[in-house]
Order: structure tokens, then C-alpha cells, then sequence
């Protein structure tokens, strides 16, 4: 071999290298189109289309003419639309009260259970009056002794200006000394003065008769008016007291009571969004307990002032339809309904 030949099995080949080198660039080429025309296929065929703009045509039952038709149409009438402003409160009723007492007692007895529906004036527990009854029976004792004195002394009255008229005329034939008429007289006017007295003795003893009267009365507890027993706050055997004192062993309160025709949902509005609520403005009440069930009701009023710290207005709606699944306390959310001029 010579030397011509040597240098020559030296060199590179550079045809395979290249044909090495080529790899698989080519398929992943070919992976990219494919996918790349893929792609825009799903877009053209998958992909939303505008919808067609309607053509609002005038109703030709009133006699006016058709849009497009060369007369004017009139304005469309207001359509109403919910889901504008929605505002989250709870049920309250604006009538309630803690059934209690004027002063301090031990009740005796609980005439009631929860649930429980009453009428205005009906006995819901009696107090321990013993110590009252008894002392009524000693003003009405007081007020039959000032009766008996009052009658007593027109006895005597009568008798005394008796012996006045028979001292006057002896006086006057000069029988009787000047001095036994005085007496005579004297006698009558004391008696006039005690009897006036006594008389006012009836009169106090009879106030005092009506007031014994009026706090045993108040010792049994009644509703001050019609509605129902959500709660029993206290036991037959506990004190009752209508200021808070003597810690646990005290109640203020034998009953809560609740008008539920006076249940309405109170709801706080951002202050941002008052001004699409107003009074008379329909509203459409969910419960959060019965949240397929839409209760129709209004706008009874906007409370004048703002919550500082939440930057809310509260707003009082109340219900058109009445329902014994309705209850106080209960999460409600209001949808205002907005009227729209199109």
C-alpha cells in the first residue's frame, strides 16, 4: 500500500455521520403538524358562534305598526328581572317578650309547654300568694271595722242632735242652763267631725281592699297577648324576680313568647346598593332551610342609620304568605326585584 492509499483510509466518512446524525428530529416534525391541525379543526368546529341579534317587532294587536315596517314603535313596557341585589339576614319577629313578673316570687306552678299556642290574658303560671291572700283578708277585715265605726257614730250623731233639738227648747223656756246647751251642741259637732272622719277611713281601707286585690291578682302570670311559647325559662319551685340577681337561682322570666304574624327578615345592605331598595319595593325570600321554596315579600322599611365598622344599612322586608314552617332566628336570603326599562 502506499502512501496515497494510507492517507485515504484515514479520512472521515461524512456521509453517514450525517445520515447517523438525523435521529428523530423528522418524526417529531411530523407529531407537530399533526397536532397543530388538530387543533385548529376542534377550534372551527367546537368553538361558540355569536348568536343572531333578534328582531323586536312591535305587536300589531294594538293597531300600531310593525318595526321595520316604516312606523315608529313604541317603547317595550318595564320587564321585571330578579338576581341584581341579594342580601343575607335572619328571621325576627318584631313583637316578643320574657313573660315575667312585677316583683320577686317563688313560682308555684307552670301552666305551659314549648310549642304551646295562647291567647292574650291566659294563665301561663301562678306565684306563691299565700302571704298576699292573707293579707288581703286583713284589709278586708280593716274596711268592715271602719264601716262599723261609720255607722256607729251616726248612732250617736243621731242621738246627740236629738238632745241638741230638747236642749234648745228648753233653753229657750229657760229649764236648762246656757252651759248644758253648749255641751249639747258641742257634743253634736265632735260627732259630725269624728263621723266625717271615719268615712275617710272607709274610703282608704277600700283603696287599700282594691290593691290586695290587684297583687294577688298579679301573682298569677298571664300572656300579654296572643302568639306562641318558644321557650320555658323557668320551673315550678324557682324564684322569679324581674331584675337579674341571686346568680343562676334566679329567673327573670317564666316564658318568651312570640307573635308570629309579626315575623319579618332583617337583612344588612352595602351601602354601595341602597339606592336600588326602597319601601313597597317586592322581594323574593329563601330560607336556608327550604331553599327551593321562594316566599313573596316586601320592603317594609329602611332603617336611617349605617353600621360603621360594616358599612351596611338594615333593611326590613316582611312576608305576603304566611306559614307555620317559618320560624324566628332562621338564615333567609332576600332577592330585591329591579325593574328595567329596555
Amino acid at each position: 500500500m502506499n502512501t496515497a492509499e494510507k492517507l485515504k483510509s484515514l479520512s472521515i466518512d461524512r456521509s453517514a455521520s450525517e445520515t447517523r446524525d438525523a435521529g428523530p428530529w423528522p418524526l417529531i416534525a411530523g407529531v407537530a403538524i399533526v397536532a397543530f391541525l388538530l387543533l385548529g379543526s376542534w377550534v372551527l368546529f367546537f368553538s361558540p358562534q355569536p348568536e343572531p341579534t333578534p328582531v323586536v317587532q312591535a305587536a300589531a294587536a294594538n293597531g300600531g305598526p310593525a318595526a321595520g315596517s316604516g312606523g315608529v314603535a313604541g317603547a317595550a313596557p318595564p320587564t321585571r328581572t330578579r338576581g341584581g341585589l341579594v342580601a343575607s339576614g335572619y328571621v325576627v319577629a318584631r313583637r316578643s317578650a320574657t313573660v315575667s313578673t312585677d316583683f320577686t316570687g317563688r313560682l308555684q306552678s307552670v301552666l305551659f309547654e314549648e310549642g304551646a299556642v295562647v291567647e292574650e290574658g291566659q294563665l301561663l303560671g301562678k306565684l306563691d300568694d299565700e302571704l298576699a291572700a292573707y293579707d288581703l283578708k286583713l284589709s278586708k277585715d280593716r274596711l268592715r271595722a271602719a264601716r262599723a265605726n261609720v255607722e256607729a257614730l251616726q248612732a250617736q250623731l243621731v242621738e246627740a242632735e236629738a238632745q241638741l233639738q230638747r236642749s234648745s227648747a228648753l233653753r229657750a223656756s229657760e229649764a236648762i242652763s246656757a252651759s248644758a246647751l253648749e255641751n249639747a251642741e258641742a257634743t253634736t259637732g265632735r260627732l259630725r267631725a269624728q263621723l266625717e272622719a271615719a268615712s275617710a277611713d272607709v274610703q282608704v281601707a277600700a283603696g287599700t281592699v282594691d290593691r290586695q286585690e290587684e297583687f294577688l291578682d298579679r301573682h298569677n302570670v298571664r300572656a300579654p297577648f296572643a302568639g306562641v311559647i318558644v321557650a320555658k325559662n323557668a320551673q315550678a319551685g324557682e324564684i322569679i324576680s324581674p331584675a337579674a340577681g341571686g346568680g343562676e337561682f334566679t329567673r327573670t322570666g317564666v316564658a318568651t313568647l312570640v307573635d308570629m304574624d309579626s315575623l319579618e327578615v332583617e337583612v344588612d345592605v352595602n351601602e354601595g346598593q341602597i339606592a336600588d331598595v326602597f319601601p313597597g319595593q317586592e322581594a323574593v325570600i329563601v330560607l336556608d332551610s327550604y331553599s327551593d321554596w321562594e316566599i313573596p315579600g316586601e320592603v317594609i322599611a329602611i332603617i336611617p342609620t349605617a353600621n360603621r365598622s360594616s358599612a351596611t344599612i338594615k333593611v326590613r322586608v316582611g312576608f305576603k304568605v304566611r306559614d307555620q314552617r317559618i320560624l324566628p332566628e332562621m338564615a333567609a336570603k332576600v332577592t330585591f326585584d329591579r325593574t328595567d326599562q329596555t
